[in-house]
């Protein structure tokens, strides 16, 4: 078996008999950012509790560089966990609580101020060993809890949703902080989220979670641009998924459009997901499908407008000032080369979407 973290058909049911995971296969692999990204409730925190050693799985293996530590004391697993809450002690000083597990694994003092200084150092804290954490914003009580974690040099980082707790803009340059962290020092990290876009920033794998399974792995382009069901394509962002229908040589017909695949495809029905970025608009009485605008906003970097077409009502978000409409105007609609792929029949035994790179008819 290969290096990294591996979890072999791990099972886990409470009390009251909530299944929380069924059968999770998975493998994190090493110096790399993993993401648990998925619903409240759909396993991706009880996995994370797992894996450090907090609760036992019913059933299944989990294995860490070639060794079983299902059964493993938490405080003998190489790894830190970073709670959602930060769980910083309140009596304790920022430098105190650094040096609370490294007093805790007998290191001498001078080797305590020694890591708690270098991992303060990394994550901008150096000069705020005396403070309290009352005394603290939210981002730097989430830097204490993540230095606090960095400083017993893990092999393996767990974070669950770190972010949480913040600003918009403070979870921007937070992690941004984490990602930096992670590539500079080559950790190892899984990290828990239930924000699409939090995921696609900082990982290099995501593992979309759903009623405790695992339903897809990869990139976060392979998430965002292939998505295998309709409930990735639907949590990965703002999408809308249309019945289609293939000729069998890789065109298909969405109302007037026609959009070519060049691939062959067998004939049949098929489910489209479009993305609101694939939708372009033109003047009324264009080639195209007919629509009207139902209303429209302005967010400084893009434009959303809502289109009312004879396949609903659609979201259309440009970058472009010129999209910007009137409440009633009548517009064309046209695909673009992005943001439009094809779900394959459920009745294939394995899922697979294509994506469309070209649309025959375009202004």
């Amino acid at each position: 078996m290969s290096q990294g973290l591996h979890l072999l058909g791990i099972e886990k049911t409470y009390a009251n008999g909530y299944r929380a995971l069924r059968g999770v296969h998975l493998r994190v692999p090493e110096r790399r950012l993993t993401t648990l990204l998925g619903p409240s409730g759909c396993g991706k925190s009880t996995l994370l509790r797992l894996i450090a050693g907090l609760e036992r799985p019913d059933a299944g293996q989990i294995v860490f560089r070639g060794e079983d530590l299902t059964h493993c004391p938490a405080d003998q697993r190489d790894m830190s966990l970073v709670f959602q809450s930060y769980a910083l002690f309140p009596y304790l000083s920022v430098q105190d609580n650094v040096r609370y597990g490294l007093k805790a694994q007998g290191l001498s003092a001078a080797a305590q101020a020694e890591r708690a200084a270098q991992a303060l150092a990394l994550v901008g804290l150096g000069g705020f060993e005396d403070r309290m954490p009352h005394e603290l914003s939210g981002g730097q009580q989430q830097r204490t809890a993540l230095a606090r974690a960095l400083a017993l040099q893990p092999a393996l980082v767990l974070l669950d949703e770190p972010l949480s707790n913040l600003d918009a803009n403070l979870r921007r340059h937070i992690r941004e902080d984490i990602r930096q962290l992670q590539q500079r020092l080559g950790l190892t990290v899984l990290y828990v989220t239930h924000d699409h876009a939090e995921a696609m920033s900082v990982s290099d794998q995501v593992v979309v979670m759903q009623e405790g399974r695992v339903v897809q792995i990869g990139s976060p382009r392979e998430i965002y641009e292939q998505p295998q069901t309709e409930f990735v394509a639907g949590f990965m962002g703002d999408s809308a998924v249309f019945e289609a229908h293939c000729d069998g040589a890789g065109q298909i017909r969405l109302g007037p459009l026609t959009l070519d695949l060049g691939v062959p495809l067998r004939q049949g029905a098929v489910r489209l997901i479009v993305r609101p970025q694939a939708w372009c608009m033109a003047p009324a009485g264009a080639q195209g499908l007919a629509g009207k605008v139902e209303r429209s906003a302005y967010l400084g970097r893009s434009t959303e407008t809502w289109v009312l077409t004879a396949l609903g009502s659609l979201l259309v978000i440009s970058d472009q000032q010129a999209a910007c409409h009137a409440v009633g105007a009548p517009v064309s609609l046209f695909l673009s080369r992005k943001g439009v792929s094809v779900l394959l029949p459920q009745t294939l035994s394995t899922p697979q979407t294509i994506p469309v790179f070209q649309s025959r008819r375009h202004p």
